[in-house]
């Protein structure tokens, strides 16, 4: 059996045919599994992929198959807490399996937004997708990997599509219960910063808060109503021109937590007090929500084991399970209270 070339670099799939005298194509069988090689050939790749520690790249192990090992996470979020959590969930479901995650984020108001999405898709032979918000919501996109053939997974605040294709997140139960804890509180000038109007989490959000208040005789007016992009940054702009106002609120409902640690900026920045002067409520329950000071009361969205769910349902068919009954197949938002929301003043 000749040598390889000694370069100093590792060994590739190349290499390993080569010693072993099979094709490329048999080598990728081997690693594989496949059950169309013979036993004698399979131990004789084996014993050489063992001897040169040879490790196949994701890509290289789909060499025999039409999909490649690699599960896509196709994102349009401003909150970069959002996006590591939901990451770090997905690997959590293949850690150990022989997927591999790779990440395509994208701007869905960009010109090029689907052509980008498709060849992405197209490109890597993704085994499958997983989706969170606001790309889950865009039946476009769902269209081009019906087109190719490639499995997926939506994460929404409402049923989409199959049961087997979603995992929903029934954010306007969230918002429901944040706003019944303001209503229990004493509050009635209650403010609402929500996300882009892109984002159907921003409607049901806004829904659930406006029906919560409602169970308590109150009432959210249009004037304490500021929309934000989900951004710590438009959180102080529009807690800024909430604050500024004759009658200020007394809560202010953030639709998400990057948002309402903006308002605690704001609010500081203006001499409000929290929750003294102002009572502050965020959405998500981010790991920085029991960071800060006061300690963000939230609404609970456990966005890592979103992630995980949604992988483990795009991967059930590869281990001979149903995504449609799997455990857990919904999530229920959950109000953590904290620090930051008391009774109004007087």
């Amino acid at each position: 059996m000749n040598e390889p070339k000694r370069t100093g670099k590792p060994a590739t799939i190349n290499d390993i045919a080569r010693l072993a005298e099979v094709s490329k194509k048999t080598v990728s069988r081997v690693i594989n599994n496949s059950p169309f090689v013979k036993e004698e050939t399979r131990k004789r790749v084996e014993a050489v992929i063992a001897e040169h520690g040879f490790s196949p790249d994701p890509q290289a192990r789909g060499l025999a198959f039409r999909r490649s090992f690699l599960v896509g996470m196709i994102y349009d979020n401003p909150s970069p807490n959002y996006v590591v959590n939901m990451q770090q969930g997905v690997l959590d479901a293949v850690r150990g399996s022989g997927l591999e995650l790779v990440v395509h984020p994208c701007d869905r108001a960009a010109d090029s937004f689907l052509s980008e999405v498709r060849a992405f898709v197209v490109r890597q032979k993704l085994f499958g997708v997983v989706m969170p918000p606001s790309v889950s919501e865009d039946d476009r996109v769902v269209a081009i990997l019906k087109e190719a053939g490639c499995p997926y997974v939506r994460i929404a605040s409402v049923s989409l599509d199959e049961p087997a294709c979603m995992v929903v997140t029934h954010d306007s139960r969230g918002a429901a219960q944040a706003a019944r804890h303001l209503a229990q509180l004493g509050h009635r000038r209650v403010a609402f910063i929500s996300g882009p109007d892109s984002f159907r989490s921003s409607h049901e959000r806004g829904r659930g808060f406006r029906e919560g208040l409602a169970d308590h005789g109150v009432s959210l007016s249009d004037a304490y109503i500021r929309q934000g992009a989900y951004t710590f940054e438009s959180g102080v702009e529009a807690a800024r021109s909430l604050l500024a106002m004759p009658e200020p609120p007394t809560a202010i409902f953030a639709g998400n937590d990057e948002m309402a640690i903006g308002v605690m900026k704001a609010a500081r920045d203006a001499g409000f007090d929290v929750p003294r002067d102002l009572s502050i409520v965020g959405f998500d329950d981010l790991p920085m929500a029991s960071r800060v000071w006061p300690n963000l009361t939230t609404v609970r969205l456990p966005i890592r084991d979103m992630g995980r769910m949604a992988a483990e349902k795009l991967t059930a068919p590869s281990r001979g399970l149903d995504p449609a009954t799997l455990a857990q197949p919904e999530v229920d938002p959950s109000l953590v209270v904290r620090d930051s929301t008391a009774a109004p003043r007087g």
